[in-house]
């Protein structure tokens, strides 16, 4: 059983980026021995908190203790001097170093001013051997081993220095059963050598399994801390959503979906992310997908618009077989797509609308082979009037604009030669209240004027308004279809695997 001392004590932590409150007071402890669940939904606040404890940002407000003692906040050498490690979702290590190099990577132990390979060896053996890992893989090359091997090496990582909290965020979303087992395993013993263990999961099925108790977050504020015990996983979702527990809002919302398929999907493979993935989609539908992190709605989507071809099965757009070999393929067989992550995958930062606009549609604004400058601006400056983008114009560079601003404009760059099929991820992700409206009702206008949609979307609010219906992924296969108009709970808890949905078939 964990003891009663406090190896973490979070006081009275707040923080603003800009007019978003990520974090309203929080108070929160974690116990020697114990290993404490934290989840919520996406933007609850969980990664703002754990940036907090482990010196990746500084509160507006509050103090963070270890043992009793206050850390030096925002900084991450003063947490990890105090034992706080944390291990992210997706292993960072240097693919091309080998395993010992990375552990040490930054904090060589050296003699007499050079490193010292035969003592870092010994340390290494002792670390890899507390993971049941093979102690040979020291000499191999971190991109050679499994991921599943690749993550134990981030824990043995964290372990260099004297753990005293270790923080686990998604451990076992890129795991397979066997290797969650093992890393369940490998978390039990450290209980018992009475370190503290935050484990953070959207998966609720794992937290009866290994916790002790659960905190849950809900709009940057802990709403309750919890034995486990007292916890089922559809009491979880519930605190984890509030008032979200009711169907959506739709009152608006007015499906133009037909008969009419324009795409089939049959029988999709990917690697071991994607599996027997089979759907339809309707002209005028917007299809939703949701899946927790690991689940392979990103992997669906970069299938679906050329970035990774399949291992097999097939895709049909509009009756006609095709074979969809990267994303010029699939822009001309009439998809576009809103990529997730804007900043890297979506604008051109220093360069202008007008650049950013006609960056995908060099043809479109060609005439006979010489691009026509005017009809560029023309069109820039109708997507500026039309998606609300508040800009002094075409010239204006991206870089200058809001996050939801630059949003709109890759969007409106996806809508210049109106894409019979729009593949849309996280849409709205980081922009604000306002934006997210008016980039909701240009993906509604779009299917209401014949196109059709698919929303890959965390967000259980966007979701259930968007979808006319809804594919439920996990494990790289759609487990559940669901009506839009799904309570909150059920499509949570139908996404974690814990209930028989309403609706699924």
């Amino acid at each position: 059983m964990p003891s009663e001392e406090q190896i973490l004590e979070v006081r009275g932590v707040d923080k603003r980026y800009g007019g978003v409150h990520a974090l309203r007071n929080v108070n929160w402890s974690v116990r020697a021995g114990e290993v404490h669940g934290l989840v919520g939904e996406n933007g609850a606040g969980k990664s703002t908190l754990i940036k907090m404890i482990s010196g990746a940002e500084t509160p507006d407000r509050g103090a963070v203790l270890i043992h009793g003692q206050p850390i030096v906040l925002g900084d991450t050498q003063s947490a990890l001097a105090a034992g706080v490690s944390p291990v992210y979702q997706e292993p960072e290590l240097f693919a091309d170093l080998s395993v010992a190099e990375n552990i040490f990577l930054g904090r060589e132990e050296t003699r007499m001013g050079r490193v010292d390979w035969t003592s870092q060896q010994k340390t290494v053996e002792r670390l890899l051997s507390r993971l049941k890992l093979d102690p040979e893989i020291m000499h191999s090359r971190v991109g050679d081993l499994p991921v599943g091997e690749q993550q134990l090496v981030s824990i043995a990582k964290a372990f260099a220095v004297d753990v005293r909290l270790l923080i686990l965020d998604e451990p076992s979303a890129i795991l397979t059963n066997t290797e969650i087992e093992r890393l369940f395993d490998i978390i039990r013993g450290l209980r018992d050598e009475g370190i503290g263990v935050i484990y953070i999961s959207h998966r609720l099925d794992e937290l009866g399994r290994i916790t002790d108790r659960i905190t849950v977050m809900r709009d940057g504020s802990v709403i309750g801390t919890y034995a486990t015990e007292e916890m089922s996983p559809a009491k979880i979702a519930q605190a984890m959503v509030g008032d979200k527990f009711e169907i959506a809002d739709r009152s608006d919302r007015r499906s133009a979906a037909t008969d009419d398929v324009v795409l089939e999907v049959s029988s999709l493979a990917q690697g071991k992310r994607l599996d027997n993935v089979s759907f339809q989609l309707h002209r005028g539908e917007i299809v939703g997908v949701y899946g927790l992190i690991g689940s392979g709605t990103t992997e669906l989507a970069r299938v679906l618009f050329g970035v990774t071809p399949p291992d097999g099965g097939d895709i049909r757009v509009k009756g006609e077989l095709v074979r969809i070999r990267s994303p010029r393929s699939a822009m001309r067989l009439g998809l576009a797509m809103l990529p997730r992550n804007r900043k890297l995958q979506g604008v051109f930062q220093p360069k202008s609308l007008a650049f950013n606009v006609s960056a995908s549609h060099l043809p479109f604004f060609s005439r006979l082979g010489i691009f026509d400058d005017r009809h560029e601006r023309r069109t820039t400056g109708d997507l500026i009037r039309r998606l609300g983008i508040k800009a002094p114009g075409p010239s204006t560079p991206v870089g200058a604009l809001s996050g939801g601003n630059q949003q709109k404009v890759v969007m409106g760059r996806q809508l210049v030669e109106v894409p019979d099929i729009l593949l849309a991820e996280e849409p709205t992700q980081g922009v604000d209240v306002g934006a997210k409206s008016e980039i909701h009702q240009l993906i509604l206008d779009h299917a209401a004027e014949g196109h059709s949609a698919i929303v890959f979307s965390t967000d259980l609010d966007e979701i259930r308004f968007l979808a006319d219906r809804i594919l439920v992924m996990r494990h790289g296969e759609i487990s559940a279809e669901l009506n839009g108009d799904v309570s909150a709970v059920t499509l949570l808890s139908a996404a974690s695997g814990e209930l028989e949905s309403e609706g699924a078939r």
